[in-house]
């Protein structure tokens, strides 16, 4: 936990002093206890940076903590928002109000977003319960596989024929955080946090249940869980962590993978202590990924959602060659 906050405190700093313009870290803590405006390096990190930085922090958290909810109640070591469709699902709702609707801003997406995650959560179940042996975690994956695929044609059957809809939707889809600073993105951000918030209470209140579905179905329910009842709370929470990420930040995939793996390693099996180390940790490899981004190609920055997806890929391989999937 200790190692978690440091390495997270690191990451906000470095996100916060590095830049097309580098940042002292005096000026930047100067900046944050004693922000004088019109010095012009302190007005980068509370007017641009310091945005874009909480939006990397909530974005993280939630994408870790959706991706631990969602391992958890699957008894899936390959669930992930973005593998399952949820993100696709919100995506495509967003990409037809930016098309037909003309919607450009993340306080107007949300309710499609969340719809959209919805949608493809229930989808997703549907498909993969259609199987022989029901909703496994092996039906589920290819079931949120198919799903991402046929989503992913129909936004991009839209954009070729909408393309008045592309600029705004072209850095959004790959997932990143620039282009969320300044004063009226971080209002932005406060206003979609509730959203935000409910889906972590949800998350926590589901912690429990979840270490008792991790011995098996029938053993929980012959310990009292409702499994019903504990199914549509983390479903509850996975569509608004996922759908308000995706609203705030567009598709970024893998932060709910690695995260939830990582943890487990260094936790146990847990999933009170799971989430709530990886609150930390998610915030670290996003931020983490939006600065490098930024190292990377300076002027015009790489997306965070593509340098987290070159580092979750291989994680994912790793998982599958480390880990037999068992069956719910």
């Amino acid at each position: 936990m200790v190692v978690g906050i440091v390495l997270l405190l690191l990451a906000v700093l470095a996100s916060l002093a590095i830049g097309s313009r580098e940042i002292e870290p005096g000026t930047v803590w100067q900046a944050l206890i004693d922000h004088q405006v019109g010095h012009h390096g302190q007005d980068v990190v509370i007017d641009q940076r310091l945005p874009r930085t909480l939006l990397g922090v909530l974005v993280g958290a939630c994408l870790a903590a959706a991706g631990t909810v969602m391992q958890g109640i699957t008894r899936n070591p390959l669930a992930d928002p973005g593998l399952l469709g949820v993100n696709a699902g919100a995506s495509l709702l967003v990409v037809l109000a930016i098309t037909f609707l003309g919607i450009t801003r993340p306080t107007s997406f949300i309710w499609f977003a969340l719809g959209g995650a919805a949608i493809a959560t229930v989808v997703v179940y549907l498909v993969g319960s259609l199987a022989r042996d029901g909703a496994t975690p092996v039906t589920l994956a290819l079931a949120g596989t198919a799903v991402t695929a046929g989503v992913t044609s129909v936004i991009s059957l839209l954009l070729l024929s909408h393309t008045t809809a592309v600029n705004t939707f072209r850095f959004w889809s790959v997932g990143s955080l620039a282009g969320r600073d300044g004063p009226g993105h971080l209002a932005t951000t406060w206003a979609l946090a509730p959203f935000l918030v409910a889906g972590l209470v949800l998350a926590v209140v589901a912690t429990r249940q979840l270490n008792l579905v991790a011995m098996g179905s029938e053993l929980a329910r012959g310990l009292g869980v409702r499994l019903g009842l504990t199914r549509a709370v983390c479903a509850a929470a996975v569509i608004l962590l996922a759908g308000t990420a995706t609203a705030l930040a567009g598709p970024i995939v893998f932060v709910g993978l690695v995260i939830p793996h990582l943890v487990r390693m260094l936790v146990g099996p847990d999933y009170r202590w799971i989430l709530a180390v990886a609150l930390l940790y998610g915030p670290t490899l996003l931020l983490t990924a939006d600065v490098i981004g930024r190292v990377l190609v300076p002027r015009d920055e790489l997306e965070a959602g593509l340098v987290v997806a070159a580092v979750g890929a291989p994680a994912m391989i790793a998982i599958i060659r480390r880990i037999r999937l068992v069956q719910v």
